[in-house]
């Protein structure tokens, strides 16, 4: 429906000028800090996507995955025993059977996510994107991440754009969706909106701002624009879609910054994996030292905490 998008207009200085107020909001402290930052290791999708991953350093980041905080951690806080694990393994198609069979041997159920599409750059033909897709499926991976061809924001193509991640969406069969918008590439925050409704109306289980290779990432202006769209878009179908910062979240801070705009945006009920996540390859590993830090009144030495 381009009624929908066809009259957008964003105001850009308000915008900026909500972000700048997000970034000075007052943290939690103490033991509300901590239920926090578990709460965030719970939405993290936990990613390696380098050119040298093998299967080696995989099966590393599935065990990691298992076991995010160190359990004597865990055991001072009385959240051992709560099944604390990260949301989703995130790996390159070629290393998707290498991360479902290392999470079968770790005995759990944490889902594989891969990114397709011709991610980051989305410059492949349509059919080579749905061949990587099903490849990724096959292999056993529970949700895609696509990346959509930008061009087709930046030359106002909504019915192609819309017809791509459609064919993307029947191409995941039982497979969750995740579309990333590249916004950092989309020109304006009046195109990260239309971005963000037309890949909702082709089915996209969630939205997701960045690839992480662009020169900007998931930023505070982005992230308050697309989640205004998915209000929208639940007000005007009653159907949730989930969102996705990724790309240059790498402290402790950033990650409850982050669940924090996303209660007060959106609301408790999108604090679960099923509606949020955390894309991101370094930030577990500061979670973990300031949960050591509040456990032990000590910093973490580097033998201290297993890397993530």
């Amino acid at each position: 429906d381009l009624g929908w998008i066809s009259k957008v207009h964003v105001n850009r200085p308000a915008v900026a000028r909500h972000a700048e107020q997000i970034k000075k909001w007052r943290t939690v402290k103490g033991n509300w800090q901590a239920a926090w930052l578990l709460k965030a290791v719970t939405c993290i999708d936990l990613t390696t996507l380098s050119g040298d991953d093998t299967p080696s350093n995989v099966h590393r980041l599935c065990f990691k995955a298992k076991h995010p905080i160190r359990e004597d951690l865990l055991k001072a806080l009385d959240m051992h025993d709560k099944g604390i694990t990260v949301a989703a393994v995130c790996v390159y198609p070629a290393r998707v059977t290498d991360a479902v069979n290392a999470l079968k041997a770790a005995g759990c159920n944490i889902p594989v996510a891969s990114v397709a599409a011709g991610f980051p750059s989305g410059q492949t033909p349509l059919e080579t994107k749905l061949a990587e897709i099903k490849l990724a499926v096959e292999c056993g991976a529970r949700e895609i991440d696509i990346v959509i061809s930008r061009s087709l924001v930046l030359t106002g193509q909504w019915e192609g754009l819309y017809e791509e991640i459609r064919q993307c969406r029947e191409a995941c069969g039982e497979a969750h969706l995740k579309t990333i918008l590249a916004t950092g590439e989309l020109g304006s925050l009046a195109n990260v909106y239309k971005a963000s409704m037309i890949a909702m109306m082709a089915g996209s289980d969630f939205i997701k701002t960045s690839t992480g290779k662009e020169v900007e990432n998931a930023t505070f202006p982005v992230g308050v624009v697309m989640m205004r769209a998915i209000r929208e878009f639940y007000w005007q179908t009653g159907y949730k879609v989930g969102f996705k910062p990724a790309g240059g979240i790498r402290t402790a801070q950033e990650a409850i910054t982050w669940l924090m705009l996303v209660k007060k945006e959106l609301g408790v009920e999108w604090l679960t994996p099923e509606l949020f996540r955390l894309g991101a390859s370094s930030l577990l590993g500061d979670i973990e030292k300031q949960i050591f830090y509040h456990v032990t009144g000590t910093h973490a030495l580097q033998h201290d905490l297993a890397m993530a």
